[in-house]
């Protein structure tokens, strides 16, 4: 990848620095860093997908960290060079300073119309520049502001389940802040994350809102062949529970190992021969397998550390599960509905809007229309709901079915670059 020094050319990649046709809307879109995770793939899908000829944008990152799955060869296989700016990293720090400054460099070249900015730490210091390009050139400031909107996605947020309370106070308020000066519009990819960041943190006003859901490309989906079974050794009758991410902190997967503790402890759960797949990388990997043995459940669970290839494994799973403390839609459940997958889920985040309607709750869980979801930290009722759809092939397939035809309906990769394209005509328009 190029660093921020390097002028771009690829008309996904870069905008001309020589004015363009008033036609043409100039994008600059920005984030942290292209590591494993829903979010890369969605900043390169809204890079690559713009409409050519409407729109001009380019996509500025940091630099993954060590230990953290790189998709920079998502981007690449995309036809999309992002600028780099190697300062950019995932935690705040005084280097932001200088980051920001590349980052305001970079807005006076590229001169866009929107900058568009996508996670907490770009969209701090994405917003900061922003502010700073609306009043400012590189040798005075301007009389009145440029014709520059800026809009943030939060495909999650850090202000509950990442840190201490000192420093979530701290976030919340930089969050309030900044949809206050520094934002046209603030997206968010489920109703149920506006009703939190609105409502309940009270960040931004009603009107900046817009709510639109992520997106899949359906092709990439249908070009994968099942491998997993073959891989474990494991034929048909075995059942296989497999988790899809990083591991960390707020995915949780230790809950997953407790569960399948106490899942393979009970009788009925013995004779289920289920066997858990934990595909992802992270620094916790080294915690997590030593927990495994000492629940005794080694022999059980299989690390398949990070996978390229992670869209051929859903397929061969009976069931997706997702243990996460916060998100924001999970993409792992997306791509595991499209798959014809039955879910067991933690409730939270926009968990529910893509869980379609909510059919009967059971002792310590729910059953919806596509799996069954569970609070967030009891891995005793998560092992419940585990057991309950693995005893019945039936309803996971038909709830695999159904989230299949939901999300062919509504969450496709051409659906997320329409709702997009319309925002930034509406914002350019006012």
């Amino acid at each position: 990848m190029p660093s921020e020094k390097t002028l771009l050319s690829s008309p996904h990649s870069a905008l001309s620095t020589q004015h363009s046709a008033l036609s043409v809307i100039r994008v600059v879109r920005i984030i942290d860093r292209l590591n494993v995770g829903g979010p890369a793939k969605h900043v390169v899908w809204l890079t690559a997908g713009l409409g050519e000829g409407a729109f001009e944008t380019v996509l500025i990152t940091g630099t993954v960290p060590p230990g953290e799955g790189d998709m920079g060869y998502f981007a690449r296989a995309a036809d999309v060079e992002p600028l780099v700016i190697e300062a950019m990293s995932r935690e705040l720090s005084l280097r932001d300073v200088l980051v920001i400054g590349k980052l305001l460099r970079q807005l006076w070249r590229l001169q866009p119309q929107i900058v568009h900015t996508h996670k907490a730490k770009a969209g701090a210091v994405g917003r900061v520049a922003a502010l700073l390009y609306r009043w400012l050139t590189p040798s005075a400031l301007w009389l009145r502001p440029r014709a520059c909107r800026v809009v943030h996605t939060y495909h999650g947020h850090v202000l509950h389940s990442y840190y201490g309370a000192v420093k979530t106070r701290l976030f919340i308020a930089i969050e309030r802040v900044l949809a206050r000066i520094g934002t046209d519009r603030i997206i968010t990819v489920s109703e149920q994350q506006r009703y939190e960041l609105a409502e309940h943190f009270r960040v931004g006003r009603p009107e900046q809102f817009r709510v639109i859901p992520l997106g899949i490309d359906f092709n990439e989906m249908t070009q994968h062949h099942s491998c997993l079974r073959a891989e474990l050794g494991m034929g048909d009758d075995a059942l296989l529970i497999g988790i899809v991410g990083r591991l960390c902190e707020v995915k949780h997967q230790a809950m997953l190992l407790e569960a399948a503790a106490r899942l393979v402890a009970e009788p009925a759960g013995a004779d289920l021969r289920a066997h858990f797949v934990i595909i992802g990388d992270g620094h916790l990997r080294g915690e997590l397998e030593a927990l495994a043995h000492r629940l005794g459940i080694a022999d059980r669970v299989t690390f398949t550390g990070f996978r390229t290839d992670v869209l051929a494994l859903y397929p061969d799973l009976d069931v997706v599960a997702l243990t996460s403390l916060n998100e924001g839609t999970p993409l792992t459940l997306i791509e595991a509905m499209c798959c014809g997958r039955a879910v067991v889920t933690t409730e939270v985040g926009g968990v529910v809007d893509i869980m379609g309607a909510r059919r009967t709750a059971c002792d310590g869980f729910s059953i919806w229309d596509h799996g069954v979801t569970t609070a967030s930290r009891d891995a005793g009722a998560f092992a419940c709901a585990l057991q309950y759809l693995l005893e019945r092939p039936a309803l996971r397939h038909a709830m695999g079915e159904r989230g299949r035809a939901f999300v062919q309906a509504h969450l496709s990769r051409e659906r997320l670059v329409h709702d997009i394209e319309g925002l930034y005509r509406e914002l350019v328009q006012e």
